[in-house]
């Protein structure tokens, strides 16, 4: 399997989000699940509100190689955690949230 030089490998990308959500004293802790699959970051678990869900998210977008996001992590009042989906898109990293 071969990866294109911009691109770093899930392994990679998995490693940097775990980094991330370590070193933040709001997400450290939580057994959040993180999965990277062609460049999508699947994120998974429970957390008890909003803010934090959408705060792991937006620690993962702008990591190097990141192409989306998969929000699966259940709080009050989020969206079901199947259908929630954020894509960075090319260069211009346009973020769409369907719910």
């Amino acid at each position: 399997m071969t990866h294109g030089l911009n691109k770093p490998p899930d392994k990679t990308i998995r490693c940097e989000i775990l980094s991330r959500f370590a070193s933040d004293e709001r997400i450290a802790g939580l057994n959040l699940h993180v999965g990277v699959v062609n460049g999508i970051a699947h994120l998974a678990g429970v957390v008890s509100s909003i803010e934090i869900r959408t705060t792991a998210a937006d620690l993962v977008r702008d990591i190097q190689g990141v192409r989306g996001v998969v929000n699966r992590i259940e709080a009050p009042g989020a969206p079901s955690p199947g259908r929630s989906i954020i894509l960075n898109l090319e260069d211009d990293k346009e973020k769409t949230d369907y719910e």
